[in-house]
């Protein structure tokens, strides 16, 4: 496909996704995306961080697979996520789960500084090369254990999590700084919930159910 027809139709997921925010007020507490969000969105080219084979789809608003039985997110939830995360341009964020770097390169564009952990090497190799390619200098991506996130550049502002534990890992918590916002799914995989997570600034930490979610479990792999 040319690049004009990736135009045109990645101009058509940001509509969806824009009309899709709206029948979700109910569960967002508000009808449109934050326009940082949103303006992230239509900047990053989704099809650069498909697999090749699937980009003609890459701007359907459907998770798709990128292997090793893992998957890119549907682009709705990418955005909520984000959205919900509240990135300001001085924040330093901690993803868990890099995949191919789609949502990284998202993140790139909102904060100040990304580090993100991949537990199976070859997707953080190729996602190296494609932040690289786009131009996404602050993003740092390891190879690792996301459940012990990344002591060394604790405390982070934000922190995102894009598979499900069953319950929340305490180092995440830990790592998260007062005043810090993480946005995870977990649960059981019949049940799983994308949950809001605040620390205020005395370290009480309370959590928000946001709507049920089906993510891939989070992989805790061998210690750091």
């Amino acid at each position: 496909m040319s690049d004009p027809d990736f135009t045109t139709l990645h101009q058509r997921m940001i509509a969806e996704i824009a009309a899709k925010t709206i029948f979700s007020t109910m569960h967002l507490g508000k009808a449109a995306l934050n326009p940082r969000v949103m303006e992230a969105l239509s900047k990053v080219p989704r099809h650069a961080f498909v697999p090749i084979e699937l980009r003609p789809y890459a701007y359907v608003d459907t998770p798709l697979p990128i292997g090793y039985g893992k998957t890119i997110s549907q682009p709705f939830i990418v955005a909520v996520m984000t959205d919900l995360l509240d990135v300001r341009p001085t924040d330093t964020v901690l993803e868990i789960g890099t995949g191919l770097g789609y949502q990284s390169a998202i993140l790139s564009e909102l904060a100040k500084q990304v580090y993100s952990i991949e537990l199976i090497e070859e997707l953080a190799r190729q996602a190296r090369q494609r932040l690289a390619r786009q131009g996404h200098a602050n993003v740092e991506v390891r190879i690792g254990n996301g459940c012990q996130g990344w002591p060394e550049h604790a405390p982070f502002d934000r922190v995102i999590v894009t598979a499900a534990p069953e319950l929340i890992p305490p180092a995440l918590i830990y790592q998260l700084k007062p005043g810090g916002r993480m946005v995870i799914p977990a649960g059981l995989p019949e049940s799983q919930q994308l949950l809001l997570v605040q620390k205020d600034e005395e370290g009480t930490v309370s959590t928000r159910e946001i709507f049920q979610v089906l993510f891939s479990l989070l992989e805790e792999g061998e210690p750091d």
